[in-house]
């Protein structure tokens, strides 16, 4: 094996595709729109802490793809609420604490960066 293939879990989509970002397609806009969020807190917080600027270093792409998996395969479809009021945690406890860490450094950094989807974000947890 090349160090250019990787060995992924059944049923793993790539997220990136020659280094650039590769924007699921998710069956509603709600769920689009939580993938946006999560992108953006996560090139946030790479870009602040790990001094990426164009692409995420492997530890943020990791959490963007298992991210990216736990949205496809929600069970609550587009009647998903925000992660903190869903009563299904299907993220492992480590990537759980993972993405805490990640919202607790970007979520005010939103506000000023991506205020639209703060905004949006901030309306669905108030559903």
């Amino acid at each position: 094996m090349t160090s250019a293939e990787t060995i992924e879990p059944p049923g793993m989509k790539p997220a990136t595709e020659e280094g650039q970002a590769v924007n699921p397609s998710f069956a509603s806009k709600r769920l689009a729109r939580e993938w946006q969020t999560i992108e953006a807190m996560i090139r946030c917080y790479c870009r602040g802490l790990h001094a990426t600027q164009t692409t995420l270093c492997q530890e943020c792409q990791g959490l963007l793809d298992y991210a990216t998996v736990r949205l496809e395969r929600c069970r609550f479809g587009s009647e998903k609420p925000v992660c903190v009021k869903c009563p299904v945690h299907c993220y492992q406890p480590a990537r759980r604490e993972q993405v805490r860490v990640v919202m607790r450094y970007a979520g005010p950094r939103m506000l000023w960066q991506h205020p639209m989807l703060s905004l949006r974000h901030w309306l669905d947890a108030r559903r």
